[in-house]
């Protein structure tokens, strides 16, 4: 196991292009870490900067306290998983998985013990003398995590592993890396666009932005306490629902609807007279019907979508768009006006200029 260090990592290209901004973060030993974040966040750069893939422009990486940013991808002793799969073709799953260990002059005997344990691990025992042709895209992208972890290194790196398989395979796969990393216990940096593989699958979660990191945390930190209006939409889903208003005499007015933002925001409130705020509630935040303690609006329907455990409900607010999500057995009909309400607690006020989360 190892525990890293990334302090103020910095991303320039040659053409003058900043990549990553001020990246700092503290790794724990086996944990297992994502980043997550739209095309182009930067989260697959940092991760090559860690691999050595990638030089660093500036800023300090350490790997057990001591700094790495010299050291090639094999002096950093980590293990590495890309979306391609990058299997030989021409070799048998069994000679995959010892290449590794062929290159380092393992014993035979001891490659043989390996790849059988890690065969078994991974569900591939009758698919060892198979060529990758005659695998399927979840059993390939297995292969590919029996390469990195056969080795017995102390970090795992993966970047978007799961991005070529359909949604079934994807589901089961996120529980089978879930479940090595807890009989390795390597450390794990995880890349995905995905926020549902973040949920599942983190310890802890980095959510980034061009290039800048938004927020870091568990994901019940970055679900219930969002630290602005980008991280509260990205993480969810269906996600978290946004209405731009101005305070008028501590209010905010949705349509004819009229809501004391100071039930929410406290003393805080007189504060933001005159000037716009998020209002931010998520689809499952809310009850419909009247409720105490709560905001209460009405809205017509507009689609419904029933998903099983439950529907999402595309509502219209006197021209403000929202999504809720309810119970089946209280799906509403299309074109008929609803009530609901968010209680206080479930609401988050953000600032219309920062768009960062009021406290």
């Amino acid at each position: 196991m190892a525990y890293l260090t990334l302090k103020n990592i910095n991303k320039i290209y040659p053409n003058g292009y900043h990549a990553v901004h001020d990246f700092n973060l503290e790794i724990e030993k086996g944990e297992f870490i994502v980043f997550v974040g739209p095309s182009g966040c930067g989260k697959s750069t940092t991760l090559r900067m860690i691999a050595g893939l990638e030089d660093i422009s500036s800023g300090d990486f350490l790997i057990n306290g001591k700094r790495a940013n010299e050291k090639g991808p094999r002096e950093r002793e980590i293990a590495m998983v890309f979306q391609s799969y990058a299997l030989y073709p021409q070799m048998t799953v069994y000679d995959n998985l010892a290449f590794g260990l062929t290159l380092q002059g393992v014993d035979e005997d001891v490659i043989e013990e390996r790849v059988n344990k890690t065969a078994k691990i991974l569900g591939l025992t009758d698919y060892l003398d198979r060529l990758p042709r005659a695998l399927s895209g979840g059993q390939r992208q297995r292969v590919a995590v029996g390469r990195a972890i056969i080795r017995k290194v102390g970090i795992f790196l993966m970047d978007e592993p799961l991005s070529n398989l359909d949604a079934k395979q994807r589901v089961t796969m996120r529980s089978e890396i879930t479940q090595i990393h807890r009989e390795t216990g390597a450390t794990t940096i995880y890349v995905t666009h995905d926020q549902t593989e973040a949920m599942t699958m983190a310890d802890r979660i980095v959510v980034m932005k061009d290039g800048y990191v938004q927020q870091i945390g568990t994901p019940y930190e970055l679900y219930f306490k969002p630290v602005n209006v980008f991280v509260g939409g990205f993480i969810g889903e269906p996600p978290m629902n946004f209405l731009r208003e101005t305070v008028t005499d501590g209010h905010i007015h949705i349509g004819p609807f009229s809501l004391d933002t100071s039930k929410k925001l406290g003393d805080k409130a007189k504060d933001y007279e005159g000037k716009e705020l998020v209002f931010g509630f998520r689809p499952e935040g809310i009850v419909l019907g009247k409720h105490d303690n709560a905001y209460q609006l009405n809205a017509m329907v507009e689609l419904t979508e029933m998903l099983g455990d439950n529907t999402n409900v595309y509502i219209d607010i006197n021209g403000e768009k929202a999504i809720l999500k309810v119970d089946p057995h209280d799906t509403p009909e299309i074109d008929t006006e609803i009530t609901f309400s968010i209680p206080y607690e479930n609401v988050y006020f953000f600032d219309g200029e920062t768009e960062n989360v009021i406290e």
